[in-house]
């Protein structure tokens, strides 16, 4: 596979004011040669830093995400698993020769984890729409899949027209790439085991294994082509390239157990996706720290107890079921409200209640020094469990109810 050989000179990096032929560059605070791209916690979603973030954009083959994460939904709802032997279809077979490949022949077999990897992997176009075929019969039924899951997603600007990125037709924004990325990384973490394999030989007798285009995985920094790209905590997520699209990657890196998601779109070359993302990150880690801002489990003042009814007692007391926290800078104070609550009122919350169903919400709002805000919504769930009561004791409590309103009501008439 000479073809490797061949990326390696072409990952020079140099400087165009204007932009590249895959559009206008924007000027941004952090000298970013992009024309979009953003940076995301991906534990909160919290936006760190955003060029031009919502613009739809040719994502090339960082298209293939969304393919990624649809087989990896088949296999956790067991319609798949990584031994499914998928036969090659004749479209995949037929795969246009522009672009990354295994070479795959109508009928060969394979199974999903092989043909997934040289997705994830190499980029692969044929081993995509074999397997896309294989879950939707052909490539345009799987597209329709791709935008009926774009939607649930609430992937605003996302339009696919193709599961492997090769059409420029495909658009979507930095911002909905990012959200994609999160949901992979939060219901299906093993999709890093895939993205982080350096390296993998497919065939047994193919000449050479297919080399991650990720060359800012950590795992290179002992690799002389691609070690001054290599960062420490890069362990995914893909890499993309067509004209109309420029070079562009959806990357990922974790350190001391914080992790962040980047886009960037339309740079220069096979490199300078890599050093420009490079720059993000080190502004992340510079940057900013998480702020625990209210602990897991933590009463709410204002919210300690919610009414319900027929319950052995008359209140449940709820607390948080995770952490509220923000992304904020090093040495800043700062500020976090709790801005808003949803309750059940006074009829609508019955007993039985089990301890840790959810009651309500609260959501806290962080205001940084620039005035921008951002909010996180935290559920509200029973710190304890409330048995329903039984009919003794409703009977009076009815009673008691009535004679205490009885009551009022004489009070009031003085």
């Amino acid at each position: 596979m000479a073809v490797w050989l061949v990326v390696l000179s072409l990952g020079s990096t140099g400087a165009h004011a204007a932009g590249t032929p895959g559009g206008e560059w924007v000027d941004n605070s952090l000298g970013l040669n992009v024309s979009s791209a953003i940076l995301m916690a991906a534990d909160t979603g919290q936006v760190l830093y955003e060029v031009n973030a919502d613009a739809p954009r040719p994502p090339a083959s960082m298209t293939k995400l969304m393919t990624e994460y649809i087989v990896l939904e088949e296999i956790s709802n067991k319609r798949l698993s990584w031994d499914t032997v998928v036969t090659v279809s004749e479209e995949a077979a037929s795969t246009p020769a522009d672009g990354s490949q295994i070479y795959l022949a109508q009928g060969d077999q394979h199974t999903v984890k092989d043909l997934y990897i040289a997705m994830a992997v190499g980029s692969a176009n044929d081993a995509t729409i074999a397997l896309a075929d294989h879950i939707s019969g052909t490539e345009q039924k799987f597209v329709e899949k791709m935008n009926e899951t774009a939607k649930e997603m609430g992937l605003t600007s996302a339009h696919f027209t193709s599961a492997t990125g090769l059409l420029d037709t495909t658009v979507i924004s930095a911002r909905d790439m990012a959200t994609l990325a999160r949901n992979i990384l939060t219901k299906h973490p093993e999709f890093l085991e895939y993205s982080k394999i350096q390296q993998y030989k497919f065939r047994e007798r193919d000449e050479d294994p297919m080399i991650n285009y990720n060359w800012m995985l950590e795992s290179n920094s002992s690799i002389q082509n691609f070690k001054q790209y290599a960062y420490q905590g890069v362990d995914g997520m893909k890499t993309g390239y067509i004209s109309k699209a420029g070079y562009t990657f959806t990357g990922t890196v974790m350190r001391d157990g914080v992790r962040y998601i980047s886009v960037v779109m339309n740079t220069e070359s096979m490199g300078a996706r890599f050093t420009e993302t490079a720059k993000l990150y080190n502004y992340a880690f510079s940057t900013f720290e998480e702020k625990v801002a209210v602990p897991a489990k933590s009463v709410v003042e204002s919210v300690e107890k919610v009414k319900l009814k027929k319950g052995v007692k008359t209140t449940v007391p709820v607390v948080t079921d995770a952490d509220v926290s923000f992304y904020v800078k090093k040495g800043a104070e700062p500020k976090i409200e709790l801005t808003a609550k949803q309750i059940p009122g006074e009829d609508e919350l019955v007993a039985p209640i089990e301890a840790g169903q959810k009651i309500g919400t609260v959501t806290y709002t962080y205001t940084d020094e620039e005035g921008k805000k951002t909010e996180q919504t935290v559920n509200l769930v029973a710190a304890e469990p409330v048995e329903k009561a039984g009919w003794f004791r409703l009977t009076f409590r009815s009673i008691g109810n009535f004679f205490s309103d009885l009551f009022n009501g004489i009070l009031d008439l003085f």
